[in-house]
């Protein structure tokens, strides 16, 4: 990553995958819960399709997409979606991440583990895909500096 290699073939191509990449990564989490996939490997999809960018295109094209600011509130705001959705469910009084406790009015206890998990699955692609890309920033830091 020392010497970027500018390729208009390589940039175009991982320009038109990344939103094809991102958008079935939102896929996994969203059906995750009732197929396999999930919030990690969804959040892993979302990941792979920032360092795509990030890899083709090098740090003043990646800071457009997103930046590297953003990564810990998103990656804390994940955490947070997890750990709310469980003590909203303690103090509905139920356990924690018992989705069918969940204070949502007019849905049944059914429903209410369904958009429970999917809650949940959501704040874990969030952290997942914030933690690998910090990742390879950091990494990426770490070779400027050498």
């Amino acid at each position: 990553m020392k010497e970027q290699f500018q390729s208009p073939i390589v940039l175009l191509g991982s320009r038109l995958l990344s939103p094809y990449i991102m958008l079935f990564g939102w896929y996994v989490i969203i059906h995750g819960h009732y197929s396999p996939g999930g919030g990690f490997q969804g959040g892993a999809l979302l990941a792979a399709s920032v360092l795509l960018i990030r890899v083709a295109g090098g740090t003043r094209l990646s800071s457009l997409q997103l930046r590297e600011v953003i990564n810990t509130p998103m990656a804390t705001l994940g955490v947070a979606i997890y750990f709310l959705t469980g003590v909203v469910a303690v103090l509905a009084g139920g356990f924690f991440l018992d989705y069918g406790q969940l204070p949502i009015p007019g849905l049944e206890a059914a429903w209410l583990r369904y958009y429970g998990i999917l809650i949940i699955e959501v704040g874990i692609g969030l952290t997942v895909m914030a933690i690998l890309i910090m990742i390879y920033d950091n990494m990426v830091k770490g070779e400027d500096h050498a």
